[in-house]
C-alpha cells in the first residue's frame, strides 16, 4: 500500500506527465506555438498584468521560461515571486486549458547559459540590443543597437546578457478542462495542500 508521500508524489508526476503529453498532442496538431502559455503576474502595488510567454522546459521541477530580468515581468516576479500560467488550445479535441498555479525562482547561471547558447544567432544579438519594456523613442533606435551589437560580436559567439535568463515556476495547482459539448466541461485539478498532494474534480 502506498504511504501519503508516495501517492503525492505519484499524483505530481501524473499531472507534469498530463502537461507535458497535451504540449506533444498540440505540437503534432499543427499548432504553430503549442509552447505559448499566459502568463500572470502581481506588482509590489497589487497591479495584475498577464502577456504570453513560451514554455521552455518542463521536468519534475517544474516549467521554464526566459526573459530579461529587467523587464517588467521580472520586476513583478521579483517583487512577488508567484505566478499563474494558463495553456489554451483551441483546435485540440474539444478545446483543452491548462491552469498552474506556483512559486517562481530565478534558474541558475548554467541553465540559462546552456538555453542562450542554442537560440538563433539574431535572438541572441536582440536579448543585448532590447531594453525590454522600456520607452523607445524610435523603432530607428532599436535598429540601431541591434546593428551595433552585431558589429561587437562580429566572428565570434554571443555571450549570455548578465540581465538575460530563465525563471522555473513550481507548481502548486495544475487545473486540466477538457471540453465538452452543452458547456459539459470536464475538469480535473491536482493541488498541493500541506505539502501533500491530492486529485479532486470539479464542476464545469
Amino acid at each position: 500500500m502506498q504511504n501519503e508521500s508516495e501517492s503525492g508524489a505519484a499524483l505530481y508526476a501524473e499531472a507534469i506527465e498530463t502537461l507535458r503529453q497535451l504540449v506533444d498532442e498540440a505540437a503534432r496538431s499543427g499548432d504553430p506555438e503549442p509552447g505559448a502559455m499566459n502568463l500572470a503576474t502581481l506588482s509590489a502595488g497589487g497591479n495584475i498584468s498577464s502577456r504570453i510567454v513560451l514554455l521552455k522546459g518542463l521536468d519534475q521541477d517544474g516549467l521554464q521560461f526566459f526573459t530579461n530580468y529587467q523587464s517588467a515581468k521580472a520586476g513583478q516576479l521579483e517583487a512577488h515571486a508567484q505566478a499563474a500560467v494558463c495553456f489554451h488550445w483551441k483546435h485540440l479535441r474539444e478545446q483543452v486549458q491548462v491552469r498552474v498555479e506556483g512559486r517562481v525562482e530565478r534558474m541558475t547561471a548554467a541553465e540559462s547559459d546552456a538555453y542562450f547558447a542554442k537560440r538563433p544567432r539574431m535572438s541572441q544579438i536582440g536579448a543585448w540590443a532590447s531594453q525590454q519594456s522600456q520607452p523607445l523613442p524610435s523603432r530607428e533606435v532599436f535598429d540601431a543597437r541591434v546593428a551595433e551589437f552585431e558589429q561587437r560580436f562580429a566572428g565570434g559567439d554571443v555571450p549570455r546578457p548578465p540581465h538575460w535568463g530563465g525563471y522555473r515556476l513550481r507548481p502548486d495547482l495544475f487545473e486540466f478542462w477538457y471540453g465538452a459539448g452543452f458547456r459539459l466541461h470536464d475538469r480535473q485539478q491536482f493541488l498541493r495542500i500541506d505539502g501533500v498532494w491530492t486529485r479532486r474534480l470539479l464542476y464545469p
